[in-house]
């Protein structure tokens, strides 16, 4: 039986509707330049804004007759109204530039506001139609401003009032001295200092005015900048506060199993475990990538867990959350495999950062001419009474784990805690129990009591498959004998076969080629002067020094890299990655936060603890 052919169904239908598709992506295709050009262009319209409203003098214009016909409380009004949103144009300038839905909104109400307040204060008609143009632009393209909000915290709103109050006191101070003040002279510094913070809380101040429209002018516009300030740290304070990143009780269980199942791929895959991460899995649960964003970088590190099959999956989920919040993507520390899927899931770009040092515990031996210096170092600490234990975490009473973090937190050298990529954050929970610790102890010297505190130095590997173990820290007495380092490696890659390891990650050196090659016969003037800019900056980060200690092991150099959208976005995702290290610390102290004794004990330090002891 022949079945009709409708209309609607007909040949020529399926290849219309595939060119209607075609259309309708093409017209939703983001544009990258544009959010760009509109926050400047915002940014551009807020200043102008700002110093017309400061400066009595760039408001003349030949039209300047027309306003003096309206009432002074109308323009004066409109003055103060004209800083205030050039300030909330200014501050949403980069939100713009993000594609933030929210500042859309916002600007949407602002601009055509300031565009009448530029009418009705100086019937200035070119900021008017720049304005309306720029508001016009935003209008047709509000589907290039899809992204959602950010993390927060309420600490943003102390961290508001502080920066605004500062911006409104000097803008205060010049509006107090742009404007002319009464014929018995100028005030000094102390009172237009005065005058600016009376009237930032809406006060009159010591300073005179030569006409009452003047001062109704400054008052207006001193207390519309405090209002401006007030209104935005209020505004922080009380809106909702979205969680910080955290991994779940629930996501930690599925993470695990995976690390179970496929640990052994990546020596960072445990560091996925830290508490402060998020977790994103693919469609069918098999893969998992941990990350957080840190100004506006949604940051992750080291590969994804789980099955590799399922890893295109997890990143394009990755990939799809970093487009919905407009965050720029970015992988610390992948391998080249996790670089290779990377690159070709997501279109992004690869660049070595450094390479990792592995050594196989199964054949190490301090025999030989190259583990001289190590064995003389090794054999002159050992004679001065130091010897070292190594165990699992889980041999450990709850007694001695307390003993050895609160050691570890008092060596740590720096009032915040480091490390992200290659730090687990705790030691000594409960589902920590197959960690390896090693301790360096000290026997009592001659007159010396006995039973006091013989801890000096702490190693803390965690699991890398069923045959591996991975460096997170390593922290020891600053007054103790230098060497002491060397010999808790050495120890560790000794006494860890018998726990049935081969495999050990000792760290991450970073630019480790362009070091080595740099020293070699040959090297051409642009890869010495490379390494010579790596020696200098080997002064304040422990770039050199990392890479000798590490080399002194004889290890495997594993390469790692870096994951990025665009050459552009380097300089963000590096002060990003510095602040995820906690090199550079912009947020506010958590006070209140107590130390917990059950599992959680403090946190290690990341991998730049990992250097010799001078």
């Amino acid at each position: 039986m022949s079945v009709p052919v409708s209309a609607e169904s007909s040949p020529e239908q399926p290849r219309r509707r595939g060119l209607q598709t075609l259309r309708t992506q093409a017209s939703t295709v983001p544009r990258a330049w544009l959010p760009g050009a509109v926050g400047y262009a915002c940014l551009l319209i807020g200043l102008v804004d700002i110093a017309s409203a400061i400066f009595p003098k760039l408001k003349r214009s030949r039209m300047h007759t027309w306003t003096g016909q309206l009432p002074g409380g109308t323009t004066t009004l409109a003055a103060a109204g004209t800083l205030v949103i050039g300030i909330l144009l200014v501050l949403l300038a980069h939100a713009l530039r993000r594609r933030k839905r929210r500042a859309w909104r916002m600007v949407c109400v602002l601009l055509p506001l300031g565009a009448a307040l530029h009418v009705l204060r100086w019937h200035q008609i070119g900021p008017a139609v720049v304005s309306m143009t720029l508001f016009v632009v935003v209008l047709v393209h509000r589907r290039e401003f899809y992204a959602k909000a950010d993390p927060r915290t309420r600490w943003r709103a102390l961290f508001n009032l502080i920066v605004m109050g500062a911006v409104s006191l000097a803008l205060g101070l010049l509006i107090v001295s742009a404007h002319p003040h009464s014929e018995m002279g100028n005030p000094d510094l102390l009172a237009r200092l005065k005058e600016t913070v009376w009237g930032l809380f809406g006060l009159d101040g010591p300073v005179d005015y030569r006409t009452d429209r003047t001062r109704d002018l400054v008052g207006y516009s001193l207390a519309a900048l405090g209002l401006v300030t007030a209104f935005t740290s209020g505004y922080l304070a009380l809106r909702p506060e979205k969680p910080e990143p955290e991994l779940t009780a629930e996501e930690e269980v599925k993470v695990r199993a995976l690390l179970d199942r496929h640990g052994e791929r990546d020596s960072l895959g445990y560091f996925a475990l830290r508490r402060d991460k998020s977790v994103l899995f693919s469609p069918t649960g098999k893969a998992a990538i941990s990350y957080r964003v840190i100004s506006g970088v949604m940051l992750a590190s080291g590969d994804p867990v789980g099955d590799v099959e399922a890893w295109p999956g997890a990143i394009k989920v990755f990939m799809a959350a970093a487009r919905e919040h407009a965050w720029v993507p970015a992988v610390m520390g992948c391998s080249e495999v996790g670089g290779e899927v990377w690159t070709r899931e997501a279109g992004l770009d690869a660049l070595e950062l450094g390479d990792e040092a592995i050594v196989d515990a199964s054949t190490f031996s301090l025999s030989g001419r190259a583990m001289r210096n190590v064995r003389q170092m090794v054999k002159r600490i050992e004679r001065n009474g130091y010897s070292c234990k190594v165990r699992r975490v889980g041999e450990l009473d709850r007694a001695e784990k307390l003993r050895i973090a609160d050691a570890a937190a008092r060596w740590r050298g720096t009032d915040t805690e480091r490390g992200f990529s290659m730090a687990l954050g705790r030691f000594g929970d409960l589902g920590d129990d197959e960690c390896v610790v090693v301790t360096a102890h000290k026997a009592p010297e001659e007159g010396e009591p006995a039973g006091g505190d013989d801890l000096k130095a702490v190693l803390h590997f965690v699991p890398w498959g069923p045959d591996g173990i991975s460096l997170e820290l390593m922290r020891r007495d600053r007054a103790a004998d230098p060497g002491l380092n060397e010999l808790l490696i050495v120890a560790a890659l000794q006494a860890v076969p018998a726990l049935g390891v081969r495999r050990v990650s000792l760290n991450f050196a970073m630019f480790r080629s362009a070091l080595a090659r740099g020293e070699r016969i040959g090297a051409g003037p642009v890869l010495r002067a490379w390494r010579g800019l790596l020696v200098f900056l080997s002064r304040w980060f422990q770039i050199e020094s990392l890479y000798k200690f590490n080399a002194k092991f004889q290890p495997e150099w594993e390469p790692r890299f870096l994951v990025y959208p665009s050459t552009r976005d380097l300089p963000r995702i590096g002060f990003a990655a510095m602040q995820a290290e906690a090199f550079i610390t912009l947020g506010m102290p958590k006070f209140g936060r107590k130390r917990q004794r059950q599992g959680l004990l403090p946190a290690p330090t990341g991998p730049e603890s990992v250097a010799p002891a001078a």
